[in-house]
């Protein structure tokens, strides 16, 4: 403390003549406080402005000091506030048993000026160094929050940038991005629910999964106008070309995965979802033909939200489906196209889908799954 603001120290003693010689000494250099019993030493310690250090007498009549101390580090108002011991015991038990409560440090009488000085100087400069500590670390932490938040926008606006730019290739998918986001979070969360499945689907994953999600069809940038945006049905040599979007996405985004120096989990499923969405539970999709399990869950619950959406969404080469008729599609591909625990999960949600497919995602918050949706059954 500078000389404009000098420390606060309490001086809690039973003995007048103790309190007048302490504060004698220690008035010049600091600003002073008294206390004759241990309650009233609570009751100063819990003001405002509050002490920078305690002297305390052990012994005292009624609430002696160690009472004094363990309930000044019961309240976390004091719980800091470092604490010296006066006293005129001498039995190691006695000062272990005050250090143990949480003393800084001792002072035995008969007071010596140039200890009680020197010990005093020592705690304040090391109560002073702690406080600086805890100031610095606050700053540190507020600056990591705020560049973490920083750096999560602008991941999130990238993608969502490399999203959109597969999207405007195709015109016709309005808002599909957003919705897929909420179906796959909630099949997500829904899934999450059945015995066994909670360990993988935490929210940090479920989050990492609805964040990755708009990348499922980043590939199609690589696939050629004719062909993508073709209004009839494709010819066979044409839809192998079409297929070849899923392994170009997961290409392009390994290939950024390999630019930076530190793995992304979200580019891992995100590289997932893409070239894995188009599989099928009974080995008849592609671009690997994988069957069930095999099948990542990501790119898995990706299936049934890319499917629902189409079949209910209006394209160049076709009509948007009934949602009845949508519903039908998903439950008869249980076991064969879609994995049948997450068809179960579509089933008993489906007003939920029925209702993002209407309003197109408006007001939901797709990017966190920490809200209300986290107790969808």
């Amino acid at each position: 403390m500078s000389a404009e603001h000098p420390s606060t120290i309490l001086i809690v003693d039973d003995s007048t003549e103790n309190l007048y010689v302490l504060s004698e000494l220690l008035r010049p250099l600091y600003r002073v406080l008294a206390a004759r019993s241990g309650p009233a030493a609570l009751a100063i310690a819990r003001r405002d402005p509050q002490p920078d250090l305690i002297l305390l007498d052990v012994m005292m009549p009624g609430m002696d000091g160690y009472d004094t101390l363990e309930e000044l580090r019961a309240e976390p108002l004091t719980s800091t506030i470092p604490v010296i011991f006066l006293t005129a015991l001498s039995n190691a038990d006695e000062e272990e048993r005050g250090l143990s409560l949480g003393a800084a440090d001792y002072i035995t009488k008969p007071i010596k000026s140039n200890t009680v000085l020197a010990r005093v100087r020592t705690q304040l400069q090391a109560q002073q160094a702690r406080v600086l500590m805890q100031d610095q670390n606050e700053r540190l932490e507020t600056e990591v929050r705020r560049r973490m938040a920083e750096n999560d926008l602008t991941q999130r606006a990238s993608i969502q940038a490399l999203a959109h730019l597969a999207e405007m290739r195709d015109t016709d998918t309005g808002n599909h991005l957003l919705r897929t986001q909420a179906y796959v979070r909630r099949l997500a969360l829904g899934l999450r629910a059945m015995p066994h499945r909670a360990a993988l689907l935490t929210p940090n994953y479920i989050d990492l999964l609805v964040r990755s999600a708009p990348l499922h069809d980043i590939g199609k940038v690589g696939i050629p106008d004719h062909i993508l945006l073709k209004p009839g049905k494709l010819t066979p040599a044409e839809w192998t070309i079409m297929k070849t979007h899923a392994k170009l996405g997961s290409d392009a985004i390994e290939k950024a995965e390999q630019d930076i120096d530190t793995p992304l989990p979200f580019l891992a499923l995100a590289k997932e979802i893409a070239h894995w969405h188009h599989e099928k539970w009974d080995g008849s999709g592609y671009p690997d033909g994988l069957a069930g399990e095999a099948i990542p869950l990501s790119a898995r619950l990706m299936a049934v939200a890319d499917v629902f959406d189409a079949l209910v969404s209006a394209r160049v080469y076709k009509a948007a489906m009934s949602f009845d008729e949508a519903r039908r599609i998903i439950e008869d591909g249980s076991g064969n196209h879609f994995d049948p625990a997450l068809v179960d999960v579509f089933l008993a949600d489906y007003a939920y889908f029925v209702n993002v497919a209407e309003r197109g995602a408006e007001g939901l918050d797709l990017l966190s799954v920490r809200d209300e949706d986290e107790a969808a059954p």
